[in-house]
């Protein structure tokens, strides 16, 4: 599995980022290579972002060319670039049930 974490400065309100998330979230639940999605807020810079858990590269890799990415810098009105890190997956502590621990 494969882990991608976004962090990006958002020109929305607290309140306008928690409803755009919430009018989003759907659209990341239909998507069938993502096991998770953590909406997350930096306490010490106030940044958002999120915290991907991805079957595998080829769905990181098609989400990434997708309609539904190309919209977050609108949808969220990311200032600058954002920053992103990946991530393999090499362990779970509390697996999901099917979910075998990587090592």
């Amino acid at each position: 599995m494969i882990v991608q974490v976004v962090k990006y400065k958002t020109g929305l309100s607290d309140a306008e980022a928690a409803k755009t998330i919430a009018q989003r979230a759907p659209q990341y639940e239909a998507l069938s290579g993502l096991r998770q999605k953590l909406y997350i807020r930096e306490l010490e810079t106030g940044e958002y972002g999120g915290i991907y858990v991805w079957e595998d590269e080829d769905s990181m890799g098609e989400f990434r060319e997708s309609d539904l990415a190309a919209t977050i810098p609108e949808a969220y009105r990311v200032e600058g670039a954002p920053r992103v890190e990946i991530f393999e997956l090499v362990s779970v502590l509390r697996a999901e049930s099917g979910v075998v621990p990587a090592l």
